[in-house]
C-alpha cells in the first residue's frame, strides 16, 4: 500500500489575526450601525461575527484532522476539514437569505441614515476584511476548509464595499433604494460560490469518484503491464480534498510468485503515483479469477 503525504501547511497565526480583525470589525459596525441608523451596517457586522465564527471552526478543524490514526479512526480525522467546509458554506446561504429578507423589507421601508458615519465604518470594514483575505488567500487555493473562510471573508469585504457605494448614494442623492439592492447581487454572488464548495464536500462525504479521475483511463493504462489481464472492483475516493484512495483486484496472466507479485504492484502503484496523482493504494491480486466482471462491483 503506498503513502505519500505532501500537504501545504496551514498557516494558524494568518487565521487568528484575521478572526481577531474580523471580531474588532463586529464591535466597531455595530456601535457604527447604531449611531447612524444603517441596518446594513448591523448586517454586516453580523456577518463579520460569522467570518469569526467561521475561523475557529476552521482552526478546530485544522487541529483535529492532524491527530493520528487509531483503531477506531482507521483514516484519521481529515475529514473534519471537510465537515467545517461544508458548516461554513451552509452558514453563508444562511445569512445569504437573511439578507435578502431584509433587503427587501428595506426596499419598501427606508429608513433616514447618516450616510458619512456609514461610509466611514463601512471602509474600515473592508480594509480589515481585505487584509483578513491578503493572509488567507494563499491557503484558500490549497485546501477547501480555508477556501469555505474564504469566502466568507470575500462575502463580507463586498458586503462592505456595497455599504460604502449605497453610503455615498445616500449621501448624495438620498437614493435609499441602492443599499438593499447591492445586498441582492452580492448575496447572490455568493450564494453561488457557497453552493460550488457545499457540492464539493458533499462529494467528498459520499466517496464520489474525483472530477480529475477518468477510470476508463486508469484501467487502460494498468492493464497495458504485460502481467495484468484485467483489473476489476475498482474503488476510488477522497478522505478530504487532497488524499485520494485507491483499490482494486488485479487479475494476473499467468499463476505468478509473490515476488512477481510485489514487482507487478510496485509498477501500478508508480503508474498511479506519477500519472494520476492518486499516492494511496490497495491492490487484491488474483489469478483466474472474475473473466467477466466489470470494472465495477455494482454491490459494493
Amino acid at each position: 500500500m503506498a503513502h505519500h503525504h505532501d500537504h501545504g501547511e496551514i498557516s494558524k497565526k494568518n487565521l487568528v489575526i484575521a478572526m481577531i480583525l474580523n471580531f474588532v470589525i463586529t464591535i466597531g459596525e455595530i456601535i457604527g450601525g447604531i449611531l447612524s441608523g444603517s441596518l446594513s451596517l448591523i448586517s454586516d457586522a453580523l456577518h463579520n461575527f460569522s467570518d469569526g465564527i467561521s475561523i475557529i471552526v476552521s482552526y478546530i478543524a485544522i487541529k483535529i484532522s492532524k491527530k493520528e490514526n487509531n483503531e477506531k479512526m482507521t483514516f484519521g480525522y481529515k475529514r473534519a476539514e471537510i465537515l467545517a467546509a461544508l458548516f461554513n458554506s451552509v452558514v453563508l446561504v444562511v445569512i445569504s437569505l437573511y439578507l435578502f429578507k431584509e433587503a427587501y423589507v428595506k426596499f419598501f421601508k427606508p429608513e433616514p441614515i447618516d450616510g458619512v458615519l456609514m461610509i466611514v465604518v463601512a471602509i474600515i470594514g473592508l480594509v480589515a476584511n481585505t487584509l483578513s483575505m491578503f493572509l488567507l488567500r494563499e491557503n484558500a487555493q490549497k485546501n477547501l476548509n480555508i477556501k469555505s473562510t474564504y469566502i466568507h471573508l470575500l462575502s463580507d469585504a463586498l458586503s462592505s464595499l456595497g455599504v460604502v457605494i449605497g453610503g455615498i448614494f445616500i449621501y448624495a442623492y438620498n437614493i435609499y433604494w441602492i443599499d438593499p439592492l447591492l445586498t441582492v447581487l452580492i448575496g447572490a454572488y455568493i450564494i453561488k460560490e457557497s453552493f460550488e464548495i457545499i457540492d464539493e464536500t458533499i462529494g467528498i462525504l459520499m466517496q464520489k469518484t474525483p472530477e480529475n479521475i477518468n477510470l476508463d483511463i486508469i484501467k487502460k493504462e494498468i492493464e497495458k503491464l504485460p502481467d495484468v489481464k484485467n483489473i476489476h472492483h475498482v474503488h476510488v475516493w477522497q478522505t478530504n480534498d487532497k488524499d485520494i484512495h485507491f483499490e482494486c483486484h488485479v487479475n494476473t496472466r499467468d499463476d505468478i510468485k509473490l515476488s512477481q507479485a510485489k514487482l507487478l504492484m510496485d509498477q501500478i502503484e508508480t503508474i498511479l503515483d506519477e500519472t494520476f496523482g492518486i499516492h494511496h493504494v490497495t491492490l487484491q491480486m488474483e489469478y483466474e479469477c472474475c473473466e467477466n466482471v466489470g470494472l465495477i462491483n455494482r454491490k459494493g
